[in-house]
């Protein structure tokens, strides 16, 4: 199991067995690297845990504990973790800031509790199996224990055909479930218990402070947040895309007194995806020892089938590819830590999702103007046209425009447009005439008397950004390098502020992101902090139809396969591969439906049919506690 993670952790393993429990643990040394090798028991030997992640605030926390009475045989955080559960049982995580999957097990009560970070950052998943609990990092783990089998849940194949991704608690798998974000589970005489203690809450805070406030507060919580992701006892490095997140990161990196940086960033050959003039214009203003990977059509396809093979899902997007890239680029340069800008438009409002939200909701007052439909045009600078299709925009946002009380107003359009790829799955699956409503999905107490714009946030953050964004794009092509990637945005102080902010200081008009433009404005040059959001994304079918042709792509879209697996419809698939293959303009739901499909059959072939077990390379070093004898 610890072989099938190593990629995880590849600096040290540590087991711990009794009569009851195995625990492993496949280390990624950042903090104490001599001294936090895990498993860790307490001062008592009655608790031991393993524990993937980082806790930022572990320093003042340590001191905290010191002040108790609690003695440390480590400088890590791990054994902060252990020492405040042992004061606070499950109220511990309220004082975790950080990013984490954390397994105790209580020799005393025989039970085993298990956690997960508050938005997701970090993977855990379980399974039952012949009486046994099984759990790990990643699902390849678990069907590295001996009679497990992998077998697709059509259900969780029909959500990623909707909502890009499987939602938790299911997996793709049958049988295999994942610790849903901001829950812990407690397994003790055979029960599992599965208990959330934080979601995101949108309530805006009452009274109104001045804009220079809000500024004020929120400027010196990044400046912290960034701060405490330095922390490490390896040099760390920053990504930087040209964008406004990941340049103010960097900058405030910088004006810490860090004289030397090194970032990290994606070229393509493609300039429609291109965004290097920015990234080299960025590192030439704050003077950044600056590496750049760049991506090709062809190297998108020939990495596909090792991005899947992290991610365990399919997939309905390209961009993992040149991100997996990008982490053997920080690996091969002898970085492990890396700090990136994911949050910052689900907290602040940056994605063109909430400017749709926004316009349709003004439209939807006077459904029959002509002119209301034309602001659809300031939008979409990074696809080639859309801009200027004013009929098809206007049709295409009418669809149930004055549905307005309907709680997923804001995302029932996406979901319905790229459920129109149901017709590729097997069975003739139609599209429903009725609304797509996740049943997945429990609205909060309170959610409709949210404002619009945090309605439309509450489903970006629980549908997308945990489930994909941080999953496939996030910790699975980060750690396929060994990297950390550490997300100061997600700092769950910034998270609770930016929630609690009125509407029109994250987005007035259509201006996205107002106040972190407001401190880029103060450390960026005009043209990086004055820009439009661009998203990131990558080349989808040229990847795939390179010449010569991938022999795996053409193997895998045959007919043969395609009903070998019984996924999807052969003749569908036929048509949709000679479409891509013929060089035509595809529809955006046609290039999700073709990844969607190549990455469901990679899947079946990965995990299904030639599911292996590599032969464990030795460690460098192995820390076993063992209390009673275990033969073999």
């Amino acid at each position: 199991m610890l072989a099938m993670i190593r990629h995880r952790g590849p600096d040290g393993f540590g087991i711990y067995r009794d009569e009851r429990i195995g625990l492993g643990n496949a280390r990624l040394s950042i903090i104490d690297l001599k001294g936090g090798d895990q498993p860790i028991g307490n001062e008592d030997g009655n608790l031991w845990i393993v524990f993937n992640g980082e806790i930022f605030n572990y320093l003042e926390l340590r001191r905290q504990l010191e002040a108790r009475g609690h003695i440390f045989s480590t400088h890590s955080d791990t054994e902060v973790v252990l020492h405040l559960y042992e004061d606070y049982g499950p109220g511990c995580l309220s004082y975790l800031n950080g990013q984490f999957a954390i397994a105790i097990w209580d020799t005393v009560h025989q039970a085993l509790w298990l956690a997960r970070d508050r938005v997701g950052i970090r993977p855990l998943f379980f399974s039952t199996f012949q009486g046994r609990f099984i759990f790990g990092s990643e699902i390849k783990a678990i069907l590295a224990y001996p009679g497990m089998r992998a077998e697709i849940d059509p259900a969780g194949l029909k959500q990623v055909f909707t909502y890009w991704s499987v939602q938790t608690p299911r997996s793709i798998f049958k049988g295999i479930d994942e610790i849903p974000p901001g829950h812990y589970a407690l397994i003790q005489n055979g029960q599992i218990t599965v208990h959330p203690y934080w979601s995101p809450d949108f309530t805006e805070e009452v009274p109104v402070r001045q804009p220079e406030e809000y500024l004020a507060e929120f400027e010196s919580l990044l400046i912290d947040a960034i701060q405490i992701r330095l922390r490490a006892d390896v040099p760390v490095g920053a990504y930087l895309s040209g964008g406004l997140d990941s340049s103010v990161t960097a900058a405030i990196i910088l004006n810490d007194k860090h004289a030397h940086l090194e970032t990290f960033s994606i070229a393509f050959s493609d300039q429609g995806f291109d965004e290097s003039p920015y990234q080299h214009k960025m590192a030439d203003f704050l003077g950044t020892h600056h590496h750049e990977v760049f991506t090709k059509y062809e190297d998108i396809g020939r990495n596909f089938p090792e991005v899947i093979w992290h991610t365990e899902t399919p997939i309905l997007r390209t961009a993992p590819a040149p991100m997996f890239l990008l982490s053997n680029l920080v690996r091969e340069n002898h970085y492990k830590v890396v700090l990136t800008g994911e949050g910052a438009d689900e907290l602040l409002a940056g994605y063109d999702i909430f400017k749709e939200m926004k316009i349709r909701r003004f439209w939807a007052k006077d459904p029959a103007s002509q002119k209301r439909p034309l602001l659809f045009r300031r939008l979409y600078p990074d696809i080639d046209g859309m801009g200027h299709q004013n009929a098809f925009l206007t049709g295409f946002f009418k669809k149930d425009l004055t549905h307005t009380a309907d709680p997923y107003y804001s995302h029932a359009i996406r979901w319905s447009n790229t459920a129109r790829a149901w017709r590729f799955l097997a069975g003739d699956q139609e599209m429903p005439n009725e609304r797509l409503a996740p049943d997945f999905l429990a609205l909060p107490a309170g959610y409709e008397r949210w404002s619009p714009l945090a309605q439309a946030q509450f489903l970006e953050i629980t549908t997308f950004l945990s489930p994909y964004l941080l999953s496939s794009q996030g910790d699975r092509m980060a750690m396929s390098h060994s990297v950390e990637g550490r997300y100061p945005f997600l700092d769950y102080r910034i998270i609770e502020f930016c929630n609690r902010l009125p509407s029109n200081l994250k987005m007035p008009a259509l201006v996205e992101k107002w106040l972190l433009k407001q401190v880029g404005k103060k450390l960026l040059p005009d043209g990086i902090w004055q820009r439009n959001k661009r998203p990131y994304r990558a080349p989808i079918h040229p990847g795939f139809f390179t010449n010569p042709p991938l022999d795996y792509v053409q193997e895998l879209f045959s007919e043969e396969a395609i009903q070998s697996s019984g996924y999807f419809e052969p003749a569908a698939v036929t048509k949709l591969v000679q479409k891509a293959s013929s060089g035509a303009r595809m529809s955006e739901v046609e290039d999700m439906a073709l990844v969607g499909i190549l990455s469901a059959q990679l899947v079946h072939e990965l995990f299904i049919k030639h599911f292996t077990i590599p032969t464990p390379q030795p460690p460098s070093h192995l820390k076993w506690v063992d209390h009673i004898p275990v033969s073999g």
